[in-house]
């Protein structure tokens, strides 16, 4: 019998290529070209399976020109690079990575609200360019992380994470607004209190996003919420770009609307919207969140079991749309 065929669309840790090749016929790009819809779609005719990234759309369009295509499973935990309903009306599984990244993703999102609130950045390059001739009081002073009130938008897993963080580390008073709110166990174990997102905007030190990106949220930070914070206010997305209306943040940090901002996402990444580049108040990393080498190891894996999983079983660890299994 042969085996199913199976496409990694970038490249990824020579043992995970290793171990798949164990259960499929796999063609990998490990050149790591960052192909365009066509040229996914071209490589992906015939197969059987996906592994992706957020850099590979899969949409309806793909989807009609690749039948044979069974199961799609993303490295990450984020899957708006799917669209889901297209997969499941042809009944194609979307399978994604949680928790792995959860405590790595946390971690990251408290260095780069620290690195936001006191200008680390900012401080850097102003030592590199030899600026730096004589010390005085007010020179790259920021805003303190201890005792401050932190913000979180979206109170899911990573949420949670740096709501401990803050809270248990930092002596923060955390407040935060989500679609539900948790029961009262979780509050109690982040030390978090639920406001209304007009309370939290208006409240907040320190704003962490940490919500999925959809159709809904689109935009949840705009220029009327930016005016709704406080001016010495820092603002951190590590959530998905999009969330933020990138032109309104680079308006308000320029005019010292808010104090700073840490981003991690952005608005049609890799590319950045320009005047993001032209202001000195914020900290920009290239979606790195989850970066640390075990956690990246464990969603690789977690995707390669996904596929495992499925084509051995017809099940998958962590599926999107569990309603297809059983209709392949």
């Amino acid at each position: 019998m042969s085996k199913p065929r199976i496409l990694v669309a970038r490249a990824v840790f020579p043992e995970v290529i290793e171990r798949l090749t164990q259960h499929f016929e796999v063609e990998s790009n490990q050149a790591d070209v960052v192909w365009s819809k066509a040229e996914l779609t071209e490589h992906l005719r015939g197969k059987d399976g996906a592994f992706t990234t957020g850099s590979d759309r899969v949409d309806a369009e793909v989807l009609a020109a690749c039948p044979q295509l069974k199961i799609c499973a993303n490295m990450a935990v984020g899957y708006n690079n799917f669209d889901l309903d297209a997969m499941t009306a042809r009944g194609v599984l979307g399978t994604n990575t949680p928790d792995v990244l959860t405590e790595t993703t946390a971690d990251f999102g408290f260095a780069l609200l620290m690195a936001t609130a006191r200008r680390i950045t900012e401080s850097e390059h102003y030592l590199r360019a030899g600026q730096w001739t004589k010390w005085s009081y007010d020179m790259f002073a920021g805003s303190d992380i201890h005792g401050a009130t932190l913000g979180i938008l979206g109170m899911g897993r990573i949420g949670q994470g740096i709501a401990r963080r803050g809270a248990h580390g930092f002596g923060m008073n955390v407040i935060y607004h989500n679609r539900s709110r948790l029961d009262a166990a979780t509050e109690a174990d982040c030390k978090a209190r639920y406001v209304g997102k007009e309370e939290l905007l208006k409240m907040a030190d320190h704003l962490v996003l940490v919500l999925p990106y959809s159709a809904a949220s689109h935009h949840t930070i705009g220029a009327a919420e930016l005016a709704q914070m406080k001016p010495t206010a820092t603002l951190v997305n590590i959530a998905r770009g999009g969330i933020v209306d990138d032109a309104a943040l680079a308006a308000a940090l320029r005019d010292k609307r808010i104090a700073a901002a840490g981003l991690d996402v952005f608005e049609g990444e890799p590319a950045v919207h320009p005047d993001l580049l032209t202001v000195p108040n914020v900290v920009l990393t290239p979606h790195i969140a989850s970066a640390s080498v075990p956690t990246r190891q464990a969603m690789a894996n977690l995707a390669a079991d996904n596929l495992i999983e499925f084509f051995t079983k017809n099940k998958g660890l962590t599926p999107l749309n569990p309603q297809v299994l059983g209709k392949t």
